[in-house]
């Protein structure tokens, strides 16, 4: 990382627990697929009990949950939608599914284009937004410090989802179950909660 600096818009991360699905590349988060010439990216948290979902265009190479609701996902969008629309456009279907999701187990998840990214949480999950003036971030399980203001200039917005809070000097806003959220460009740019 140091010698290869890596920038981004959206950046999605996951550390996989392996409770559904073998151990293998094919199984690993975050999972990518292309819709409209864009890559699509995703990584859920949670177990939903034998969930196989539409398969019409895009199809799980593993065998985890995780990727079959990604598919199903996209095989939704692609079927409602024939070419790339707004965001706002497509979130009272990300809202329906996500509601739908969460009725067959626990489904907390990131899901980007790399211009937006939205969040959904069934269970647990919680934000913290940075900006400028930048200051350390202390890691909450491990003793090391990040200098935010050595990695970004005085315009950047830093938003950060996670399963939990990641630092122990800041403050983190934890989501309610249904509550969901979209941001772009580190700002928060739509939120609500299904019942």
């Amino acid at each position: 990382m140091q010698r290869f600096p890596i920038k981004s818009e959206v950046v999605i991360a996951h550390v996989r627990q392996a409770n559904v699905g073998q151990v293998c590349l094919a199984n690993t988060h975050p999972f990518v697929r292309e819709l409209w010439g864009r890559n699509w990216c995703f990584a859920h948290n949670g177990q939903l009990t034998d969930f196989a979902g539409r398969r019409d265009f895009y199809r799980p190479v593993g065998d985890t949950d995780s990727e079959a609701v990604f598919c199903d996902l996209l095989n939704r969008i692609r079927g409602a939608f024939a070419d790339d629309v707004p965001v706002q456009l497509l979130l009272p279907l990300l809202l329906s599914a996500c509601a739908e999701y969460r009725r067959q187990g626990v489904f907390n998840c990131l899901l980007s284009n790399g211009q937006w990214l939205f969040g959904f949480c069934s269970t647990k999950l919680a934000r913290i937004t940075r900006r400028a003036p930048f200051g350390p971030a202390h890691l909450k399980d491990v003793e090391l410090e990040v200098d935010f203001k050595a990695q970004t200039t005085a315009n950047d917005v830093v938003t950060v989802l996670a399963t939990e809070a990641l630092t122990d000097n800041e403050q983190w806003t934890l989501f309610q179950p249904g509550e969901w959220g979209l941001w772009a460009a580190g700002e928060s740019i739509a939120s609500g909660r299904l019942d």
